[in-house]
């Protein structure tokens, strides 16, 4: 390990020298520039970060190997040493003994200097917890000068004791303290980061509040531009983990209905949803496909686990990207999201999958409730909002209850149309003001605003078996019963315009396998969440590409 420069405070004093009033009463021309002189290189001294000038550590310092700089060949994977590495978020009064030696890693996200002593806060993930360093026994005033010249956001390696502090901290999540004994930073970051972290995470109420302290914005370009920074702002390492535990009990819940994942292809030789532009490709300078049909990025896997239940597979699933050409700038407009999608064969009504959303999404919902409370807080504190409210058996209106319930409440809706964004927000009003729940399934939907291989009512085709899940006033959830008969299908496809050779694929699986069994599905779009600050992150969701 390296070893650290002499304290930054005898360079502080240093610099006080040097620019101190002359003692003598008349000093001579030489003098004069001789002070001069002095004060210029102070001057230029003060202006460089002590960061980037570590001292040298003395030859006399007896703790030199307990702190500095890792050199690069030691992070190269050498050996195996069996150390026990302690996480942050193990360390809270309840787990952790005082006394007890603890070795941890992550961020230095304050670094804050008290005379002989340093404080540096290690954040990993979002957790956080104060090392403290005094120079006296086992601590040298070179190793604390070393803790204060490290850079924020830097890694760094804390081994120390577990101590509990007598006033409870404010800048940490975890209300112990580790007493420094080593301290080695592993990768240094640069002075001066694009932005504060904490710029970052100020909520919509601290910007608002009148008469308050201004505090400095991090826009949305920014943002994404340096996301790796970004990322590690606790309130998004709080969705990230709220966003896998969805996607993990997704899957739990539908593995122990009989369900299977599939994977479906993402490059497509024709558009797979209507009223949705397509990511269109070339190869070459060509049709990034092997026939004349041009090729594009899947906007959906619903034909592909229709065709996967046509071909026995009695109940699948998918949770994978999906790509839409957007132009719109909203958080409901997202170029690439990820999508969870279900699919089953039905045996007499296309309610049975609604039963499949109630046994998946309420658990969902209590599981987060239950395990997920720190990051819920976490996030709460940035954006606020109100605990959800569900039912233990999901409300279910049919379209035209929904349309009444609007009517009632002054919103014309067009007749037979689709709900609007600000239709879809009152509703979600009106009836959490009635029944007392955010989430609700609104179900016979007109066909006309459904996709073509939707399947009529049997009392009046003029509606379909569909469906719409609400959250909050939104909706987040689409599905319907498919048309299983071939000659059906393909009328349907011929009525609303869609060329035969775009689907090919799709409307033969039907005609040369019979069809099929009776079946439906949903899509669940963008369920597994996106950041509300930053449009989305790596693997949930993108930013509409500007124009």
């Amino acid at each position: 390990m390296s070893a650290e420069p002499p304290p930054a405070c005898a360079a502080g004093e240093e610099i006080a020298a040097d620019l101190a009033p002359a003692t003598q009463p008349t000093p001579s021309k030489k003098q004069l520039k001789k002070s001069a002189r002095k004060a210029e290189r102070a001057a230029q001294r003060q202006q460089q970060p002590i960061q980037q000038q570590p001292p040298a550590p003395g030859a006399e310092d007896p703790f030199a190997a307990n702190y500095g700089d890792v050199p690069v060949e030691e992070t190269l994977s050498k050996a195996v040493t069996g150390r026990s590495w302690t996480d942050v978020s193990g360390l809270d009064a309840a787990a952790a003994a005082a006394g007890r030696s603890v070795l941890v890693r992550g961020f230095a996200q304050e670094i804050r200097s008290l005379g002989r002593m340093a404080f540096v806060v290690l954040r990993e993930g979002s957790s956080s917890v104060q090392c403290a360093l005094a120079a006296g026994a086992g601590v040298s005033a070179q190793m604390v000068a070393f803790a204060k010249s490290l850079t924020r956001e830097s890694v760094v390696d804390v081994d120390g004791v577990v101590s509990f502090p007598k006033k409870p901290l404010v800048s940490t999540t975890q209300q112990v303290e580790i007493k420094v004994s080593k301290i080695y930073c592993i990768n240094r970051a640069i002075p001066t980061l694009p932005f504060n972290l904490e710029d970052a995470a100020w909520s919509e109420a601290e910007f608002e509040e009148p008469g308050g302290q201004k505090f400095p914005s991090v826009g949305q370009d920014t943002r994404l531009n340096y996301r790796p920074l970004e990322l590690r702002i606790p309130t998004n390492q709080a969705i990230l983990r709220i966003s896998t535990q969805v996607q993990r009990k997704f899957r739990e819940s539908l593995w122990s209905k009989d369900f299977d994942e599939i994977h479906t292809p993402k490059l497509l030789g024709g558009a797979s949803e209507g009223g949705a532009s397509v990511f269109k490709l070339l190869y070459n300078g060509q049709p990034a496909c092997f026939t004349t049909t041009e090729q594009c990025l899947a906007q959906s896997p619903r034909l592909h686990k229709q065709m996967a239940i046509v071909g026995g597979c009695r109940r699948v699933f998918e949770v994978g990207p999906v790509f839409r050409a957007e132009t719109s700038r909203t958080h409901r407009h997202l170029c690439e999201f990820t999508g969870l999608d279900v699919e089953m064969e039905i045996k007499e009504h296309y309610f049975e999958v609604c039963d499949v959303i109630d046994g998946l999404f309420v658990p969902i919902f209590k599981h987060l409730t239950e395990k997920c409370k720190e990051e819920l807080e976490t996030i709460n504190s940035q954006y606020p909002f109100e605990p959800l409210k569900y039912l233990e058996q999901t409300l279910r209106l049919t379209y035209e209850e929904g349309m009444q319930m609007l009517k009632e409440a002054g919103t014309e809706i067009e007749p037979m149309g689709d709900l609007n964004t600000e239709a879809e927000k009152k509703l979600g009003r009106l009836v959490k003001e009635k029944y007392g729940t955010d989430f609700f399934i609104l179900y016979r939907y007109p066909s006309a605003v459904r996709p073509f291989y939707t399947m009529p009512c049997y009392d009046d085709p003029a509606y379909s078996n569909s469906f719409d899940v609400f959250l909050r006033g939104e909706e987040i959830i689409s599905g319907a019963q498919r048309i299983h008969i071939p000659g059906m299908l393909a009328k349907r496809a011929e009525e609303r315009g869609i060329e035969a050779r775009t689907m090919s694929a799709y409307m033969e699986s039907f005609s040369r396998s019979g069809g099929g069994c009776v079946r439906g599905g949903c899509g669940a779009t963008g369920a597994a969440g996106a950041s509300p600050a930053a449009g989305g992150s790596w693997g949930v969701g993108s930013r509409p590409i500007s124009p």
